[in-house]
């Protein structure tokens, strides 16, 4: 009886010790060792109620991709932006891997009241990007909030294990293509929540750029007459996949390109596969320019001095290079000048400077040109994906900068890549490389199959609810009819009049709100901390109550 009591006793002890620090969640979270404390830049002014919104976006400290911040399960992340895939996710507690650690991760023993499992977790999910990298892990659903959007039941990957380089405290990927592209579906363009299924992008080389979702940020476009509307292009079948093209990625034709006023026409890898034309994705996940070598090569054959600097398709171009570069889209010219296009010296050659664009091996899906986040930030982009059997899905471009082809001078050029610190830390060969030749791939999809630009389709866009005002089937674009999301002002003016009737006007900087990432509500380092000790305390009880019963019997 006194060995059944005692222990009794050291069990309900250690019960009251676990309850304590456990507070009313229960001791389930696993939060990171070091969490960290960021401003929350989000601007929230939504058009039309609550159906738009926009938040901050900001450029990595390695300056190869772009992050922004949503919640899942009232857990604040960053997330890497990215148009060339289309599913949303996020590291947990269960990724032990190199990439994982020290990283926010979603605590999975948390135990969010509004995370839903799916097949009990059973239903994997898999990503491999470009490089190579791989996350893996299960599906499973989420309320996801961005800015003031809220997503219930947001279906998600939950990553187990990753290799995935992801910089700044970054916990993820925020996929914003094409449903084809997705392990999964529930996108919120497609939802009907939005204003209109679009969002839009302002990028800078700082953490000024934004993401707007369901309306245009009217900060950027101040006359929406002036955006150049481009139809997307569809893509057959992969094999037997059915036999009906649809829209797979945010790609348009490039009608030309140039190098200061010499134009040339591109060459399609592809051109029976895809009509003649020659593809381009416009890729938020990719850092720069890449294109195919027969187009490349000839354009570098323009700039004075440029020479093939790697197997990997590098070229490098004297560093007071002036020469624009212009992309054109429809009929509208897009210009690049050297501080747009150069990423910087070379520090064992520091008159030679590596520069965009990029030459790649064929694509065997028949996209041609890759723009990344370098052409980007010339231009404000938006992503229309279109309405089903009513309107194609369209990309946007309203220039930022003057079209027109005045050269930069190189003192300036020098200035904008000596305050990005670009110099590259390599030493390029003192010898020509000569142009590689490759064998060109079988297309990877169904040829047999016509794919179309800008065709209206009943499946795969966003719902029909909505009124089409950018060209649908029989109309013309109303520039009048689209949101526009007015930002929160980054200062704030007062105004104070005394008793007296004297006015004194003051400016100061809007004040953000802090959000520490991967952290729940209510959580903190020290919550966890005192946790773990009451836990420590009553184990130590409990086993020095069982060693002093054992004594006693």
């Amino acid at each position: 009886m006194w060995s059944f009591l005692s222990w009794l006793v050291a069990f309900l002890a250690s019960l009251v010790l676990v309850a304590e620090a456990s507070s009313e969640r229960g001791l389930s979270i696993v939060p990171r060792s070091n969490p960290i404390t960021v401003q929350l830049h989000s601007r929230a002014t939504a058009y039309n109620g609550t159906s738009a919104s926009l938040t901050s976006v900001s450029l990595s400290s390695d300056r190869q991709s772009y992050f922004a911040l949503l919640q899942a399960g009232n857990i604040s992340f960053r997330v890497a932006l990215d148009t060339a895939s289309s599913d949303l996710w996020l590291l947990s507690s269960e990724c032990q891997t190199t990439t994982c650690k020290n990283t926010p991760r979603y605590p999975l023993t948390y135990q969010s009241p509004t995370f839903t499992p799916v097949n009990n977790n059973a239903t994997t999910f898999n990503v491999q990007y470009a490089d190579g990298t791989v996350a893996s892990g299960f599906v499973a659903r989420e309320t996801v909030q961005i800015a003031n959007i809220v997503l219930a039941n947001q279906t998600l990957g939950v990553v187990t294990s990753s290799n995935v380089s992801l910089v700044d405290e970054t916990s993820g990927v925020l996929g914003l293509g094409f449903p084809r592209l997705s392990s999964f579906s529930g996108l919120v363009a497609n939802s009907g929540i939005l204003d209109y299924p679009l969002f839009a992008l302002s990028l800078t080389r700082n953490s000024s750029g934004s993401l707007s979702l369901g309306a245009i940020d009217s900060s950027v476009v101040t006359n929406t007459s002036l955006i150049n509307w481009n139809r997307v292009a569809q893509f057959p079948p992969f094999g037997a996949e059915n036999n009906v093209s649809s829209y797979l990625q945010w790609t348009i034709p490039l009608a030309a390109f140039s190098v200061n006023v010499s134009q040339l026409l591109p060459i399609p890898t592809y051109p029976n596969a895809t009509s003649n034309r020659s593809l381009t994705l416009f890729d938020v996940g990719a850092s720069g320019l890449y294109g195919p070598y027969q187009d490349v090569s000839r354009l570098y054959s323009l700039i004075d001095g440029a020479r093939l600097v790697d197997a990997g398709g590098q070229w490098a171009v004297p560093c007071d290079t002036t020469v624009p570069l212009t992309f054109t889209f429809g009929t509208q010219n897009y210009t690049m000048q050297p501080s747009d296009y150069i990423i910087g010296p070379a520090s064992g050659n520091p008159n030679l400077c590596l520069s965009w664009p990029r030459a790649l091996p064929p694509s065997a899906d028949g996209i041609d040109w890759q723009l990344g986040a370098a052409f980007l930030r010339t231009v404000y982009s938006i992503f229309s994906f279109g309405i089903n059997g009513k309107e194609p899905p369209m990309i946007g471009l309203y220039l930022l900068q003057n079209a027109t082809n005045i050269a930069e001078a190189p003192e300036y050029v020098a200035s904008v890549l000596s305050s990005l610190s670009a110099t590259v830390a390599t030493t390029l060969p003192n010898f020509p490389l000569s142009t590689p030749t490759f064998s060109t791939p079988s297309y990877t999809l169904n040829a047999s199959v016509t794919a179309s630009v800008g065709a209206i389709v009943t499946t795969g866009l966003a719902t029909s609810i909505y009124s089409p005002i950018l060209g649908g089937q029989g109309t013309s674009v109303n520039a009048s009819a689209m949101p526009t999301i007015v930002p929160t002002p980054s200062l704030v003016t007062l105004i104070v009049t005394n008793p007296a009737g004297e006015v004194t006007t003051s400016i100061s900087t809007y004040s953000m709100a802090a959000v520490t990432l991967g952290v729940p509500p209510g959580w903190s380092g020290a919550t966890n901390a005192h946790a773990s000790f009451a836990l420590l305390i009553s184990s130590t009880i409990f086993i020095w109550t069982m060693l002093s019963l054992s004594n006693i019997i």
